[in-house]
């Protein structure tokens, strides 16, 4: 016997779907108690201190599976010492050869990624 066309076809479909929603990661920037914007006046330089902090996140089975999560307001505490804003945040996930090189040692099923949070830190 075989499987009708449909059928298979929606199979693969649920698989693509949820293959594409293991790779979504959410920032919530309302918890950091100062308001964030991520981008300003075009011509208009912020005034402020920039900063720049890097965190790893480790995902399991190609990414499917969130093993660690990046956290927003622990990446940044340490910037947000009496600053009353941040501007031009700007978020960016990679993976470095390192990480490359553990997701095809463990044949995928750690998959680690570098989070890098950039921007200005304004009022200090």
């Amino acid at each position: 016997m075989s499987r009708p066309a449909g059928r298979t076809r929606a199979v693969v479909a649920l698989l693509l779907l949820g293959a594409a929603g293991g790779c979504v990661q959410t920032f919530d920037s309302t918890t950091l108690g100062v308001p964030v914007s991520l981008a300003g006046a075009p011509g208009a330089p912020v005034e402020g201190t920039p900063f720049r902090t890097s965190v790893h996140t480790l995902h399991g089975l190609f990414g499917l599976v969130a093993l660690s999560q990046p956290s927003l307001q622990k990446a940044l505490a340490r910037q947000l010492v009496g600053g009353e804003q941040i501007a031009q945040l700007r978020i960016r996930t990679r993976s470095r050869w390192t990480d490359v090189l553990v997701t095809v040692l463990t044949v995928g099923l750690l998959a680690p990624r570098t989070v890098t949070f950039e921007g200005v830190i304004v009022g200090r």
